[in-house]
């Protein structure tokens, strides 16, 4: 696929990421990865993200990160796009995504570097030589210690011919306008805030149709309801998925660090598709809001 594939791809459809599954151990368990892959394949998102943020990316040793990323594209071959995460340093971020570029992943995903604040001319350099390190297609990951400018954008997209993608994962809307509407049709712009969908109206307007759904792993089809809903702007019914089940789950996953995380595995595990606990730093939720986040997907009715 080539990087202009990948842009014109990301401009429809629901997109995901799916849940790296681990044993007891864990240590990654690829078979039930597999299978997860398969169980979410006939509810159709466009592209899933393998070894993404809700995939434990950051967890993952890159002889894992290697296996996860083979396993995804022997499962999805032929069927659904499979853009890999990489992150990290420069250096790292690199060899992960030669990696999976080698292993035959359509596009990257290149998540925020560490801990230490970069200046914009280091993000350029680093998006950069990512970008110039593979040929299939980049798309960048506005988040945490990574916040692009549109000028820093605007010097990106001139150097980097495969760098397609935009995903804003900081919600300040008066800098995602000014670079939706610096760089124009130049990326395929992405929503990337957590619980998405709740933010899929606003970004909607601002010129930013599609997002990454993270309740997709344990609730698919509501996943793929909202989204059509979304796209044909039926508003009433996203209104009230939003009000019965969205808002309560969003006040349910911030009762907790990095719940974002762990309570879709929860969900996994309620649903019967398991991916196991989450690693460390993560914790898994308390047995009393997996309770109450199983009274929140059975009044959903069906999955």
């Amino acid at each position: 696929m080539s990087p202009q594939d990948l842009k014109s791809v990301l401009q429809s459809g629901l997109l995901s990421f799916p849940l790296t599954d681990f044993d007891s151990a864990l240590n990654f368990a690829p078979k039930p990865y597999a299978e997860r892959l398969e169980w979410l394949q006939p509810y159709g998102a466009t592209v899933l993200f393998a070894a993404g943020g809700t995939g434990e990316f950051f967890s993952l040793e890159p002889q894992e990160y290697a296996q996860v990323i083979k396993v995804a594209l022997d499962t999805c071959r032929g069927r659904t796009p499979i853009v890999a995460g990489a992150g990290g340093g420069t250096t790292l971020a690199i060899k992960y995504a030669q990696e999976a570029e080698a292993l035959g992943a359509q596009g990257i995903l290149l998540l925020p570097h560490y801990l230490t604040e970069g200046s914009q001319a280091g993000l350029i350099n680093h998006v950069e030589a990512v970008c110039k390190s593979v040929k299939i297609g980049v798309i960048v990951y506005n988040r945490g210690a990574c916040r692009l400018t549109p000028a820093s954008l605007l010097v990106l997209a001139e150097r980097c011919p495969n760098l397609v993608g935009f995903k804003d994962g900081v919600g300040d809307i008066e800098k995602f306008v000014a670079i939706r509407q610096t760089l124009g049709e130049r990326f395929a712009y992405l929503g990337g805030l957590p619980t998405a969908e709740v933010f899929a109206g606003a970004y909607k307007a601002m010129g930013c149709p599609v997002y990454s759904s993270a309740v997709f792993n344990f609730i698919p089809k509501t996943a793929m309801d909202f989204y059509r809903a979304h796209a044909a702007g039926d508003n009433a019914t996203c209104d009230q998925l939003i009000r019965d089940f969205f808002l309560p789950y969003i006040a349910l996953r911030n009762q907790g660090e990095g719940y974002a995380v762990s309570i879709v595995k929860a969900g996994a595990t309620l649903v019967g598709h398991g991916a196991g606990p989450v690693r460390p730093p993560l914790s898994d939720l308390l047995p009393a809001e997996v309770e109450q986040l199983r009274a929140l997907i059975a009044k959903l009715g069906a999955q």
